[in-house]
């Protein structure tokens, strides 16, 4: 009789996602990947969607899915986290304070008139980022843009762009992992195009042309949010690998 050893299912949860690019690259290889995020899902599968809170799921190792039916699993294996960056990126920062403080120190700063509750907000976001890490699910990646994480929670173990992975555009991500190894570049292409303003800030182009077809600050944060599909393969291809042989040594070691 042929050697072999013997694995659960692998379970999968893709925290804050409604595109599904992430978990659909693992359910392509066989992983038990689900996706959740409080809006409903743009990926055609609502049956491997959660459209809910996604602790609700963490806590009950599962709950109802987009489709209606009820999912439990044995244990949340690991999590692929998006949380939303419109509060932590450094992009957003001039939003926080009145544009004419500028020269004065920050704790004499107003808010700014457009919208007062940024820094309620900002906090709130930074909570809901340090929950996600330190949800009990053994294997935990984070990725967001360069922002105020970097110092209010530790600094990545790695940043990555879509160029390192066969998409010809820029976007700075940075991984905060849990038990996860960084990721290789895979196939390393150009940076894509940028424009240039007259005040001298430059603006990735496919970033700037989605701001020309959004018409609300929630499709600007689904824009801000995407994952290139070459950068969801190699999530999926080596943190699958890697995590589908950390299981099969521990199987190996509990059959021994």
């Amino acid at each position: 009789m042929a050697n072999f050893t013997k694995t659960k299912q692998i379970n999968i949860l893709v925290a804050c996602e409604e595109s599904q690019m992430v978990c659909k690259e693992f359910r392509k290889l066989g992983f038990n990947a689900y996706s959740c995020d409080l809006l409903k899902c743009s990926g055609g599968h609502p049956e491997w969607h959660f459209n809910c809170d996604v602790f609700e799921i963490i806590k009950n190792n599962g709950g109802t899915l987009q489709n209606g039916k009820n999912i439990k699993v044995i244990g949340w294996d690991m999590m692929i986290a998006h949380p939303p960056c419109t509060f932590l990126a450094v992009s957003g920062a001039k939003w926080y304070y009145h544009p004419d403080d500028k020269g004065l120190p920050i704790e004499k700063r107003r808010p700014h008139p457009k919208f007062p509750n940024r820094a309620k907000d900002r906090d709130e976001a930074i909570n809901f980022f340090i929950s996600l890490a330190n949800a009990e699910i053994p294997h935990i990646a984070i990725e967001n843009p360069i922002g105020i994480m970097n110092t209010r929670y530790k600094k990545p173990k790695q940043i990555v762009q879509p160029y390192f992975f066969g998409d010809s555009v820029s976007k700075a991500t940075c991984l905060w992992l849990k038990n996860l190894p960084p990721l290789k570049h895979t196939n390393i292409v150009s940076s894509g195009e940028f424009l240039e303003f007259k005040s001298g800030k430059r603006m990735a182009k496919w970033y700037s042309d989605g701001l020309t077809k959004t018409k609300s600050a929630k499709e600007r944060q689904i824009l801000r949010s995407k994952t290139f599909p070459g950068f969801a393969k190699a999530i999926a291809s080596q943190w699958g690998d890697f995590i589908r042989n950390e299981m099969q040594k521990k199987a190996k070691g509990e059959m021994e």
